[in-house]
């Protein structure tokens, strides 16, 4: 048939461009200490430690090695849904006058690198890859529309500020610390207050203002114990956990009206 040259020529010029193109000069290898934490009543935070190699295999990589790495670590946790409010005062009561709903962000964003971000990349990059918290895309539900804004936007830098502020948005310019010129570690610090649900690392290496290679890995935080059972219970048995919750609620009326009742 007359197609058959036409797919011999088109398979030869893949060839040929995959020939052409040039083997990736770094191989980047990552490991983190645990891939699940067990959340129960009692837990205050925890960190987990990712640790990370970078094998050089050609001469110019030899060099950048030689001259040194820049290194990105991003963990992300589950996506959610977030309404921020402002407050405003009128007629001596403060109240609600606007809100914005973010669609989708990351309930935990935590950026840790071994260098300024500036320092690493430039703007254009920086956007590109979503590499910071102040390039990371943040959608808002703005009218009938879904996108970012200004890194400015008093709404937005408020969002960041109060995630900062509970510890669940954090960047850290010495998050990661090189322990030889081509091994690194960095901590990655969970609150309290951190999500159940899978976490996303992702590690990008630089050199030069160039993404050169990157690794991504997981790991999941997992509640536990008896919250567990009252979450799980709760879900998959709903009528169930509602009947049990009234004549618990009205056991527990009955036995105070014993208890106090005056003679």
């Amino acid at each position: 048939m007359t197609w058959r040259p036409t797919i011999a020529v088109i398979a030869a010029l893949t060839a040929s461009l995959l020939a052409i193109v040039p083997a990736a000069a770094e191989r980047l290898v990552t490991s983190i200490s645990r891939h699940q934490v067990l959340v129960n009543s009692n837990f205050t935070g925890t960190s987990i430690v990712l640790f990370g190699t970078i094998e050089p295999d050609s001469p110019a990589a030899a060099r950048r090695r030689a001259a040194g790495y820049s290194i990105v670590t991003t963990v992300t946790g589950p996506k959610q849904n977030v309404v921020i409010r402002r407050k405003e005062r009128m007629l001596g009561i403060w109240t609600n006058m606007t809100s914005r709903t973010f669609v989708s962000v990351p309930s935990y964003l935590a950026v840790l690198s071994n260098q300024t971000i500036d320092n690493i990349a430039n703007s254009e990059t920086q956007r590109r890859l979503q590499i910071g918290i102040d390039a990371t895309v943040l959608p808002q539900q703005i009218g009938t529309d879904i996108g970012d804004v200004a890194r400015d936007d008093p709404l937005r830098a408020n969002f960041v500020r109060l995630k900062t502020a509970h510890n669940l948005y954090l960047q850290k310019t010495n998050g990661v610390t090189l322990l030889t010129p081509s091994v690194f570690r960095a901590d990655i610090p969970l609150p309290a207050v951190a999500p159940i649900g899978n976490y996303d690392v992702d590690v990008k290496i630089f050199a030069d203002g160039a993404m050169l290679t990157r690794s991504n890995s997981a790991f999941e935080i997992v509640k536990v114990g008896f919250e567990q059972f009252v979450a799980t219970a709760a879900h998959d048995y709903a009528l169930l956990y509602g009947i049990a919750m009234v004549m618990m609620a009205l056991l527990t009326g009955w036995f105070a009206s014993v208890v106090f009742r005056r003679d």
